[in-house]
This record gives C-alpha cells, sequence and structure tokens, in this order.
C-alpha cells in the first residue's frame, strides 16, 4: 500500500481530533525503532564485510555475495508467482537509479574496509544525514529552515576534521567512503520519494537487481573458493544482514520523513565502534574522535529542532 494512502486511512480512522493528534507520533516513533533496528544489521553487515577483506576474500565476491544473497532470499517470499503484482513499478526509472546507488554504495564500502577502521568509514557515512537534510528541500519539498541549515554546515566542518584534506595523513581510501557516503545519501532520498508510489514488497525486490545484473558477468574473474566454513558463513551474512537492514529501512521510510529518521543513523556509532574494537582491536584516533563529535553533534541539534518545532506546530517547523 502506497505510504500517503497508508496515512490517510489512519488519520480518517483516528476518531476524535485528540486522537488523531497521537497517530502520527505514533506513526514516527515506529518509523524511527525500525532505523535503530536497520543501523544493528548495517553494522555488522561492515564488521564482516572487513573479516572478510582481512581473509584475502576480493572486495567485488563479497559484493556479489551481498546481493546474490539477497536476491535469492527476497525470491523465496516475493516473486511473481507468489505476488502477481511485485515487479510492476510506477516508478521503475527510479527503482532502477536506486538500486544502482545501492549498488555503489555497497562496493565502494567493502573497498574502504579494506584499509579504514569501522569507525572511519562510519563517522565519514555520518555525513549522510546531513546530506539527506540538505538535498530534501530540492528533490522532496521537505526544506529545512536557516538553524538547521547551519549545523548541517558545521556537521560538514567535521567531516573535514576526519578527511584533513591536503594533510597527507589520511589514506586515499576516504574518497572511497566519500563516495559511499554520497551514494547512500542518495540512496535515502530515493527510498523515501518511491515510498509515495511503489509498495515495500516491489521496492524490495527491486534492490538488489542492479548489483546482482553487474557482479554476474564477472564472477569468472573474481571467484575464488571459500578457505572455510567460516568464511562461507560471513558472505552468507553479509545477504542476510543487508536483506533484513533495507527491508526494515524501507519499513521506517513509509512511517516517517527522511530528515526525521536521518538523526538516527548515529545509533551504529555504538555498534561499530564496538565491534571494531572486539574483532580487529581498533581505537579511532583523536581526528576521527573529534569529527564525529561535532557531526553527531550537528545531527543531535538537527533532532531536537524538529521534536521542538513539531511540539510548536506546523507553522514552526523547517
Amino acid at each position: 500500500m502506497r505510504a500517503d494512502a497508508v496515512c490517510a486511512s489512519r488519520e480518517a480512522a483516528a476518531g476524535p481530533a485528540g486522537e488523531r493528534g497521537t497517530r502520527p507520533d505514533r506513526r514516527r516513533l515506529v518509523g524511527i525503532a525500525l532505523m535503530c533496528g536497520t543501523l544493528a544489521f548495517f553494522a555488522c553487515l561492515d564488521a564482516s564485510a572487513k573479516v572478510l577483506a582481512r581473509s584475502g576474500v576480493d572486495p567485488l565476491l563479497t559484493t556479489f555475495m551481498r546481493y546474490g544473497v539477497s536476491v535469492a532470499l527476497i525470491s523465496v517470499f516475493l516473486n511473481p508467482v507468489t505476488t502477481p503484482a511485485v515487479m510492476r513499478s510506477r516508478r521503475l526509472g527510479l527503482q532502477v537509479v536506486r538500486s544502482l546507488l545501492l549498488f555503489g554504495s555497497t562496493a565502494l564500502n567493502f573497498f574502504a574496509l579494506r584499509h579504514l577502521q569501522l569507525a572511519e568509514t562510519l563517522s565519514i557515512q555520518f555525513a549522510a544525514p546531513l546530506t539527506v537534510a540538505l538535498l530534501a528541500g530540492p528533490l522532496l519539498g521537505e526544506w529545512s529552515s536557516p538553524r538547521r541549515m547551519a549545523a548541517i554546515a558545521v556537521g560538514f566542518l567535521g567531516v573535514l576534521v576526519i578527511v584533513r584534506p591536503g594533510l597527507g595523513q589520511v589514506h586515499p581510501a576516504v574518497l572511497l567512503s566519500l563516495g559511499n557516503m554520497l551514494c547512500y545519501a542518495l540512496y535515502i532520498l530515493a527510498t523515501r520519494k518511491l515510498a509515495a508510489h511503489d509498495s515495500t514488497a516491489t521496492t524490495m525486490v527491486y534492490s538488489g537487481l542492479a548489483g546482482l545484473g553487474l557482479m554476474t558477468p564477472l564472477l569468472p574473474w573474481i571467484w575464488t573458493s571459500p578457505a572455510s566454513l567460516t568464511v562461507w558463513a560471513l558472505l552468507v551474512g553479509i545477504g542476510l544482514f543487508g536483506t533484513m537492514g533495507h527491508w526494515l529501512l524501507i519499513l521506517a521510510h513509509a512511517r516517517a520523513p527522511a530528515n526525521v529518521l536521518a538523526p538516527f543513523l548515529y545509533t551504529q556509532l555504538l555498534w561499530s565502534l564496538t565491534l571494531g574494537y572486539l574483532l580487529f582491536g581498533d581505537v579511532p584516533n583523536r581526528w576521527t574522535v573529534l569529527g564525529a563529535a561535532v557531526i553527531v553533534g550537528s545531527g543531535l541539534y538537527l533532532l531536537a529542532h524538529d521534536a521542538m518545532a513539531q511540539r510548536k506546530g506546523p507553522a514552526t517547523r523547517g
């Protein structure tokens, strides 16, 4: 069911005016909870990808397994036989673009994780919600106020602290992380846009098709047999974590605006710091910590600003 139709039907069924005011808030809380679950799965995905990279597995093979397992799993439950209309999209072009953005984000991130810590790649990716808030106005009509724009600018300064351009002390792989961040931000916006046109099932089916289509012809050149059952389990786990994460992401964006959900991407930091330390002994350097703190602070300000605007009423939002 389309997201706008769901909103309309629930508001119509809410009853008295006092109850109608509580339904949108409850809907947003569900979206936020789904987003937090999304980030737990994504942290496990990144950690698994880094373990595989350290085990000598080609990141392109990891990317193929990410999509191969995902498409196979989704096809069991969602296919033209069990769900005849699942392949019908009202925005086919946007579905393809979204799928390509997801592929680009995944591949760039896997290559970056060969050289960077989980906390480094994640800290740079933290600029994604800021980019979402910046682009949500012209692309989705969800405009930001001057205060929100100022917070976005401060957040991007935090990215510069992490990247430190021109200082020659950072691995060139940070450019891969920056590309991953941009692809991911655009992917989030495309997901939000599609929620008003296609069903969750349709969007989920299309998610992995571009990645699988691009990687399958390369398989003879990138395939190496996994060295152990652990490697096999991690390769399959990559697909499982990604599938569950993006399923929850689609559900979340069908229930809450992109600029409300975006700050909760920061919940992944706790997972990534913990997994990075336990699995690899990684401790972020002071620049990563400082830059991440600036970005997180900016995101939390955006969250507080939106919450205050919601309490005051529609006239103060933006």
